[in-house]
């Protein structure tokens, strides 16, 4: 092929490119990470750990209700596993969620105000984009405390540790 056809070839190309269609804007991320932590509370109360466990990056870490629940992925999978087996998970249903990215957009951190039988608590994490979906690097599990009631249970508290 003689270099002119080549340029030829390659100028046509380029402007059969060039009229393409640019692709569709990419989905609200703020939606695609609610869509992750909605989809995270509705495999728990199923019990289905398959997919609740899916939900998290590897390196995840879960942080219970409990000043001792510290759980990288790898120790708290098997723990939430065996309650999934029992066919009993957990229910917590979101009432308000925010949801804020780092400047490069693979980033989120969230709160969210759940409502649990127990009471209203309260879920605080990160997700991390890993090129293909949002992941759950960090889950914060609470129950707030309100201020007027600090004190009282702060004294039950130190009172229970004390005994331990």
């Amino acid at each position: 092929m003689t270099r002119f056809r080549f340029s030829l070839l390659l100028l046509c190309l380029l402007l059969a490119l060039g009229s393409v269609p640019a692709q569709a804007a990419p989905a609200n991320p703020e939606k695609a990470v609610a869509e992750v932590l909605d989809a995270l509370h509705l495999a728990a109360s199923k019990a289905d750990g398959k997919a609740y466990f899916a939900l998290f990056a590897p390196d995840a870490v879960f942080f219970g209700t409990d000043k001792t629940e510290r759980w990288p992925l790898k120790e708290f999978q098997p723990y939430g596993q065996k309650r999934f087996d029992t066919g009993k998970g957990w229910t917590y249903k979101p009432t308000e969620r925010h949801v804020f990215f780092s400047g490069d957009g693979k980033t989120a951190w969230f709160d969210e105000r759940l409502a649990h039988s127990a009471g209203e608590a309260r879920g605080t994490g990160v997700l991390v984009h890993d090129g293909k979906a949002w992941k759950i690097v960090q889950y914060n599990l609470s129950f707030p405390v309100p201020n007027d009631l600090f004190d009282p249970i702060y004294a039950i508290i130190k009172t229970y540790e004390e005994k331990k």
